[in-house]
């Protein structure tokens, strides 16, 4: 039997030489900019999430990260998405690809939209105009809110060269929405999206335990409050007013403020009335079942939105994303699908748009970049959910976002 020594195919040492272990050493000079820094750290949305509640004031991070009810609606649209299963294709040239998509006859860079949120200068300063300026960095369309807390002439005016659209609540007096149609119309917004969602509010308990009122009031509590956040009260107290774009701001939550402006009797009638007004596309925003969808097509409107508003008006509402494949079966190829609700990466976009959806509307996604970093953070949000859908469609084996359908997803069951 051979014996080997200990020594045997030792490997010989050596004392480590500076130029060999310094290329080792991944030194970076550290930014001045710790905005841009922090950002830059984030990996995902979640990392802008954490980012966004440890510069923003609770009741107003809460606001934006809040739904209606025991928030089970806003719950069940994210967790769906954990379920989505894809069937990739392998062996498919996907050295270039094409993530472009025609919305409403015109071209976006990915099937992306940023949706309206409303009293978004409350999360930063720069607000609305920040978010549409990233938008048309990325060649998105922006969609500004009735509730926003910039102009409509404002945004179009600093956001030049973004594609914008509107949307509208229907309020008991008609007059006022009359008028922000003819607005929009007149500064270059082609797209309006009505939402039909709001007979009343839905029930937004963070900000009743919160005591959150619009605009928000210096009581004791938010005095304390001022003292972990300085940033954010230095950039409130200023800039302009905190207020509603729109209208005169009344006091108390959004929740009741809706419940006294928007109009409960609004009916498939305003619809038609509209459509009088308005000549160009016309989006439906909060429909929720499959036999609405096809009576609004019936009607003639140019897109469905699938929403439940984020969770915020009825809780435990249908999600959005279940009611693709129904939806886009029974309306057909001539009315555009959108869906809302749960996106929190580029992947959950592929997955809508392989379910039926021409694309999907974000709103909390872009929303935590805002209120990490202002414009520089949404963009941040951006660049995260436009890498993910595209690596998304080359792991899927897709050069083009028409090859992403149905036999790419799968949903599994969801076990109790």
């Amino acid at each position: 039997m051979a014996i080997y020594s200990a020594t045997t195919n030792m490997t010989k040492r050596q004392l480590p030489k500076p130029k060999d272990f310094l290329p080792l050493i991944g030194f970076r000079a550290p930014r001045l900019d710790r905005n841009q820094a922090r950002l830059d750290a984030a990996t995902n949305l979640w990392d802008l999430r954490s980012i966004a509640k440890k510069r923003t004031p609770r009741a107003v991070f809460d606001y934006t990260d809040g739904a209606a009810g025991a928030e089970e609606s806003m719950k069940r649209s994210r967790e769906i998405y954990s379920r989505i299963e894809f069937n990739p294709r392998v062996l498919r040239d996907v050295s270039n690809v094409d993530t472009s998509v025609e919305i409403l006859g015109k071209k976006s860079a990915f099937p992306i939209v940023l949706g309206p949120t409303g009293f978004t200068r409350m999360m930063h300063y720069q607000g609305e105009v920040a978010v549409a300026q990233a938008a048309g960095d990325f060649g998105l369309p922006y969609c500004l809110s009735t509730l926003g807390t910039t102009s409509i002439e404002e945004v179009a005016e600093n956001a030049p060269n973004t594609r914008k659209m509107f949307q509208l609540y229907v309020w008991r007096d008609r007059g006022p929405g009359k008028e922000l149609i003819d607005r929009a119309k007149a500064m270059g917004y082609d797209t309006l999206i009505l939402t039909v969602d709001c007979p009343v509010g839905g029930p937004r308990l963070r900000d009743v335990k919160n005591g959150l009122t619009i605009p928000p009031s210096l009581k004791f509590k938010t005095m304390m409050d001022m003292a972990k956040y300085p940033n954010w009260w230095f950039n409130l107290l200023t800039t302009e007013p905190l207020t509603f774009a729109s209208f005169s701001s009344t006091q108390g939550t959004v929740s009741e403020l809706l419940s006294r402006v928007m109009d409960p009797s609004l009916s498939f009638a305003d619809v038609e009335w509209l459509r009088s007004q308005w000549q160009g596309p016309l989006v439906i925003k909060g429909v929720q079942t499959v036999a609405d969808s096809k009576v609004l097509a019936d009607m003639g409107v140019d897109g469905i939105l699938l929403s439940n508003h984020g969770g915020r008006q009825l809780d435990r509402a249908k999600v959005p994303f279940e009611l693709l494949p129904d939806v886009v079966e029974k309306v057909g190829s001539e009315i555009e699908v959108f869906v809302d609700g749960g996106t929190m990466n580029g992947a959950d976009v592929a997955a809508a748009v392989a379910r039926g959806a021409r694309a999907v509307f974000i709103g909390r996604a872009y929303l935590y970049g805002l209120m990490a970093g202002g414009k520089a953070g949404v963009e941040r949000a951006l660049q995260m959910l436009t890498k993910e859908f595209t690596d998304t469609m080359k792991l899927l084996g897709a050069s083009d976002v028409s090859e992403l359908d149905e036999s790419l997803v799968s949903v599994r069951p969801k076990f109790s």
